[in-house]
């Protein structure tokens, strides 16, 4: 699926922002992403509340091969073929994936505050010893000559 035939599909839905991303597009509003679109098909953000539509449409996750396994990606299901002739419901569909995406997005906020915590306390660690460093050496200096 190229760029402009994604910006056709999503225009009953409202302005989207398509960037490549991977071997193909991902879709977002407002820096949310909630659907990608690969050479495998377009998927959307799921969730446990959105899960069983999918499931409901026999929509199968996104997954990918590497040289040693298939990994399963439980958060993107296959969009049902259905939805490409019915705006109507793609529009409902594509405003649930949104509404997934945001939710896994408040989910990581408190995650991702205490990761940035631990990297700033890192990165002044090594100026901390650094620091020690110095001062030990001149107090081994002074030792020495004194």
């Amino acid at each position: 699926m190229d760029r402009e035939f994604l910006i056709d599909l999503f225009s009953s839905f409202g302005p989207v922002t398509v960037r490549k991303m991977f071997s193909g597009h991902g879709i977002s509003v407002n820096g949310v992403n909630f659907a990608l679109s690969l050479r495998a098909g377009l998927f959307f953000r799921a969730d446990e509340i959105t899960i069983p539509d999918f499931e409901a449409e026999g929509s199968k996750p996104f997954q990918y091969s590497t040289r040693a396994k298939t990994v399963l990606v439980n958060s993107y299901w296959e969009l049902p073929a259905r939805l490409f002739d019915d705006s109507e419901d793609f529009v409902q569909w594509a405003r649930a994936a949104l509404a997934a995406a945001q939710r896994a997005k408040v989910r990581k906020r408190p995650k991702q505050k205490a990761a940035e915590s631990k990297k700033s306390v890192a990165k002044k660690r090594p100026a901390e010893k650094a620091a020690k460093k110095t001062v030990r050496r001149v107090g081994k200096a002074k030792r020495a000559h004194g």
